[in-house]
């Protein structure tokens, strides 16, 4: 199939903002709706498993989106930035050389999650909350899934690439493709078909990391193949102190924000544990919801990168800004429909996954408290995104803070007053609320500077 080339640089300096990041996000939007398909069909295979396995896969979400966050948002983010930043000052050498740099530093990163969850999980899903059957359900599901880990950092990385010369269209379209592949093989290797025994989370989770294998394997062979605007030049390459710190410090920087949005999760995850394996599945399935809105507002974010990026570097600051507050409002308007809907009827949710009566009220309930505040949500992630391609991401550190703060303080508060579940859900929109706010006010009064050009690499 024949794949349309990115587009040149002048166009992502010159065109009108609005028609162009629309142009940019609609493929993101069609990958992360790719993603979010697996990711539904990966629940509704786990809740043929029963009440334990969605349960245990609760306490693996925070897990798995801190890594989706890490290699796709802050490094792939902050990738993207260093890469268009290059790219609008003319640099394409230096655009190539961090490529080189990025994937380096992807299988570091890969491996090191690796070891990692094969080590601690056990103790970090006990710290979550599990116990007995869930607990053992997320550890068998952990083991499998994070030895992909090095696959979803190279895919991510890859794709980050292409985004940054204004390339949606192939990350996109391979993106679904793995989707789609990981949908096939988790319902075969997890329910069983024919010959293949029903290997219940471990052949669930075998399935991602085979779909992003092949997809990295693809992604790959494209920048290779010099059919992308840059080329990823493995043959001669050196390694470079000066661009891997510069990559390690902006992404280092943009880490903080999904430690933090992961630290509240996992706040979140141990006081709805408290109320029984009931109201964790139900906030399980609620939570699985933002496995699709978030992606899709880092669609608008992802494609304000290259335009934010290249105008910096070319010294356009003004449009740069103006892309931001663009990709804000559109994702906050996605997400804010979305969530009042959810809000008034949430059994177009959750009735997919489960019909335990006491799940579902429970993942109702969630909807009715944070589903009203998923605009401002939406709004704050995706100029989380545009303070990296800025970089400028102090900002939006404290808007994290601010809402692990409200909601370590308001839990500890919940759990003295032995308060139930709608109570820890009424928490969740609190910090929804004041994270979108913050952010909105800090990049508002936060300036935006242009980067000296750097000198030919």
């Amino acid at each position: 199939m024949a794949v349309a080339s990115a587009p040149s640089a002048q166009p992502l300096l010159t065109a009108p903002v609005l028609p162009m990041l629309w142009r940019l996000a609609v493929p993101n939007m069609v990958a992360m709706v790719g993603s979010a398909v697996a990711a539904i069909a990966e629940t509704a295979y786990v809740g043929q498993l029963g009440v334990s396995a969605l349960a245990g896969m609760a306490l693996v979400f925070p897990l798995l989106m801190l890594q989706q966050m890490f290699s796709g948002g802050a490094m792939g983010g902050s990738i993207a930035s260093l890469v268009s930043r290059a790219l609008g000052a003319g640099n394409v050498a230096r655009a190539e050389a961090l490529v080189v740099h990025a994937l380096g530093i992807a299988v570091v990163a890969g491996l090191v999650t690796t070891v990692a969850m094969l080590t601690l999980s056990d103790a970090v899903f006990g710290l979550l909350g599990g116990r007995g059957d869930p607990l053992a359900q997320a550890v068998a599901y952990a083991h499998v899934a994070f030895l992909g880990s090095a696959g979803v950092w190279l895919l991510n990385t890859l794709s980050a690439v292409l985004r940054a010369t204004g390339n949606m269209l192939v990350p996109s379209v391979i993106l679904i493709a793995v989707g789609l592949v990981q949908v096939a093989l988790a319902g075969v290797f997890g329910l069983g078909a024919g010959p293949i025994p029903r290997l219940g989370m471990p052949g669930i989770a075998l399935g991602q990391v085979l779909a992003y294998a092949g997809g990295t394997l693809v992604l790959g062979w494209y920048l290779y193949s010099g059919k992308a605007r840059i080329r990823l030049r493995l043959r001669g390459a050196t390694w470079q102190p000066a661009l891997a710190r510069d990559l390690l410090q902006l992404g280092a920087k943009a880490c903080a924000s999904p430690v933090q949005t992961i630290g509240t999760m996992m706040i979140l995850t141990w006081l709805v544990a408290r109320s029984g394996p009931q109201a964790l599945a139900g906030y399980g399935i609620g939570v699985r919801l933002e496995f699709l809105l978030v992606p899709l507002a880092f669609s608008f974010g992802a494609a304000s990168v290259p335009l934010i990026g290249m105008a910096i570097g070319a010294g356009q600051v003004a449009r740069a800004r103006q892309v931001g507050w663009a990709a804000a409002a559109m994702a906050g308007l996605l997400l804010g429909i979305a969530g009042l809907v959810l809000a008034v009827v949430p059994d177009l949710w959750t009735d997919r996954f489960t019909q335990d009566p006491a799940v579902l009220a429970a993942a109702d309930t969630y909807f009715h408290w944070a589903g009203p505040f998923y605009a401002l949500y939406g709004a704050g992630l995706s100029l989380y995104s545009s303070a990296i391609a800025a970089n400028r991401v102090g900002g939006q550190v404290l808007a994290g803070t601010l809402r692990l703060l409200l909601v370590g303080v308001g839990g500890a508060a919940l759990v003295a007053a032995q308060a139930p579940a709608w109570a820890i859900f009424a928490l969740v929109a609190v910090g929804m609320a004041a994270y979108g706010t913050a952010s909105i006010l800090l990049v508002r009064y936060t300036p935006w500077e242009p980067p000296l050009r750097p000198a030919p690499a």
